[in-house]
């Protein structure tokens, strides 16, 4: 293991930056995967990280499996560890992984879409819920949260590794999909309840405030809108995606 003592030197300048700064994966090729759980679900989807950065009180204690996974093993000093870390409270290890290659977009698989969607806690809990839910392909449209942002990292504790995750599209690109497009609505549509929804689809998830574009909605083959017998106005977007997308995988049996 090498070990590392100053907040001078150049790799934890990276690591910082690119534990902290949301575009910094775009520029270094590589992201920062922080925490046992995030580590350990990027190793079940059979990824290997180029380097594994232990907190000197940790490292020893490190179980086999993480202390053996990467070609290079970094130490820092606890108080190094949490300098580097955007956390409050920082986690004893971290993983940096090449960043995956896109992959190409499939014009059959269950997809969703997001357009705009800007919080990356939002980002990340969809991204969850797609993995759970059988949807294999996350699209995301120029505006959206970084899909490998640090914040929709952590986030989506692991479902990044299990999706095809494309950004940076624009509606034209929509095009290539050969599924039907579904839209939310909180005010028109038929009742999701009510609705006998169609798979495979691409469920779309709008801006948190303008919700799905114009531009977009007029691509719809199904509108459809959430019972709120409470009487909000609105569901939050993550919450809106988790219920669609559990209606799509009970309809199939899921």
């Amino acid at each position: 293991m090498v070990h590392i003592t100053s907040r001078d030197n150049a790799l934890v300048k990276d690591l910082k930056r690119l534990a902290q700064d949301s575009h910094a994966w775009r520029k270094q090729g590589r992201i920062w995967v922080e925490g046992d759980h995030l580590c350990r679900a990027a190793l079940a989807r059979g990824q290997r990280p180029q380097m594994a950065v232990f907190s000197e009180s940790f490292g020893p204690l490190a179980q086999s499996e993480l202390a053996q996974a990467a070609l290079k093993n970094i130490v820092v000093s606890d108080a190094l560890m949490a300098h580097i870390s955007e956390l409050p409270s920082s986690a004893p290890m971290a993983f940096v992984l090449d960043t995956p290659p896109a992959p190409s977009l499939q014009a059959h698989a269950p997809t969703v879409l997001l357009d705009r969607v800007q919080d990356a806690g939002n980002v990340g809990s969809i991204l969850r819920s797609a993995a759970a839910f059988g949807f294999a392909q996350v699209l995301a449209l120029q505006g959206t949260a970084l899909l490998w942002s640090p914040k929709v990292l952590r986030a989506g504790m692991g479902a990044h590794f299990g999706l095809h995750l494309i950004e940076g599209l624009v509606p034209a690109d929509l095009n290539a999909l050969q599924i039907p497009l579904l839209v939310t609505s909180s005010h028109q549509g038929q009742l999701l309840h009510r609705t006998s929804l169609p798979w495979p689809c691409a469920w779309v998830m709008g801006h948190e405030g303008q919700g799905v574009s114009p531009e977009i909605e007029a691509q719809a083959t199904l509108r459809v809108r959430i019972t709120q017998p409470g009487g909000q106005e609105s569901l939050n977007v993550a919450a809106a995606a988790a219920v669609c997308l559990h209606a799509s995988a009970a309809g199939q049996g899921g």
